[in-house]
């Protein structure tokens, strides 16, 4: 795992830096399955209008939950296909997955997905693996212990200017019922910036803003498992984490805004509607 030992060996806590080990092995095991399988016919289901589910999140999941049992028996689950959304963030130590984030882009063979597994103990988050299987990139970050791109250090940009960065964002999965509000916030952030992307797969947005490729991330309606890694990327790279209104991130808020740190007092100012 050498591109997970310049995070591990800057860790007291030995504990901890088994766990992000872990967490990477299985990453890299459900992104051999997802990478196997893209491109190929899928058999697809339906957990929403366009909230979808293929035969390689799941897939994906076993090979992730079989893999940390083995290795971390003791560690709880929140895990997107077989798990409920709970009230609260356990205090026990738990691990939250997402298999396959971007899973319409992997069903329309848009080559834009990841696996994304963060690590929570006593309600914080306290590490974060994300994969990127198709460009064999994999993110690692440990509270402590920084943030890593195939075991190279990574930072969040020096760009101090909205309109001097490129942003990214995402549309939730009821846009049916948000879609003015989502419209909305485009309108007014877009000509603010050089550019917003929107290419479908939040643990890569924040992945991208963490080492410097995005300058800010935004969107509403996010899940635990879609943020859990990136979190800890983005904070350990040195960026920021709040809601719109600048409030600290939770995973179970309904707001999300990441930034290198220089531009989102500005970002928020546009976003916040309070």
């Amino acid at each position: 795992m050498h591109r997970v030992t310049p995070c591990t060996d800057r860790l007291a806590d030995q504990k901890l830096a088994h766990t992000l080990t872990a967490a990477a092995e299985a990453a890299l095991a459900a992104g051999a399955i997802l990478r196997e399988r893209y491109g190929k016919p899928h058999q697809i289901t339906h957990k929403g209008a366009i909230d979808l589910v293929t035969e390689a999140d799941l897939a994906a999941e076993t090979a992730i939950l079989d893999l940390l049992r083995q290795r971390c028996p003791a560690i709880g689950f929140l895990a997107e296909e077989s798990s409920m959304l709970p009230a609260a963030i356990p205090s026990a130590p738990i691990w939250v997955i997402d298999p396959l984030d971007g899973t319409t882009n992997f069903a329309h063979h848009f080559p834009w997905f990841a696996t994304s597994i963060g690590y929570s103990e006593g309600g914080s988050l306290k590490a974060g693996v994300i994969y990127q299987p198709l460009l064999d990139e994999l993110f690692v970050a440990a509270r402590g212990a920084g943030a890593w791109r195939n075991g190279e250090a990574i930072r969040v940009s020096p760009v101090s200017q909205l309109a001097e960065s490129l942003c990214a964002t995402g549309f939730p999965y009821d846009i049916r019922r948000t879609v003015g509000e989502v419209v909305e916030a485009l309108a007014t952030v877009l000509p603010a910036t050089q550019g917003v992307r929107r290419a479908g797969a939040a643990a890569l947005d924040l992945a991208y803003v963490a080492c410097g490729r995005l300058d800010g991330f935004w969107e509403i309606n996010l899940k635990p498992w879609d943020t859990a890694a990136g979190v800890v990327l983005v904070e350990e790279a040195g960026g920021r984490l709040t809601d719109f209104g600048g409030a600290p991130h939770s995973p179970l808020g309904r707001e999300t805004v990441a930034s290198n740190g220089r531009i989102h007092d500005a970002l928020i100012a546009l976003l916040d509607r309070r």
